[in-house]
């Protein structure tokens, strides 16, 4: 599922983008110490394509995606973790 995000970005003279922030709903942001890659990619988990950054946030790798003029993250499925938590442990 997407999650449309804000994002503060810096464009250069060449027309490059570079992420630098993501700003949350609720007033919340995170610093992106640093993008890795930059590349044309579909999104599997949430649907869609566009430009994909995967960027170190917090010492963990995150991918962004840019689709057309908006930014998006792949919103993790709550349903499924909430399963696998709930699921009863097997005893042997």
């Amino acid at each position: 599922m997407k999650k449309y995000i804000s994002v503060t970005a810096q464009f250069d003279q060449d027309g490059n983008i570079l992420p630098l922030k993501i700003n949350w709903d609720d007033g919340r942001t995170f610093d992106i110490d640093r993008v890795t890659d930059i590349r044309y990619a579909a999104s599997l988990k949430a649907g869609g394509a566009g430009i994909r950054y995967t960027c170190r946030i917090h010492s963990k790798e995150k991918y962004i995606y840019l689709e057309e003029n908006r930014w998006f993250i792949e919103e993790p499925n709550i349903v499924a973790q909430k399963l696998r938590s709930t699921t009863p442990e097997r005893c042997s």
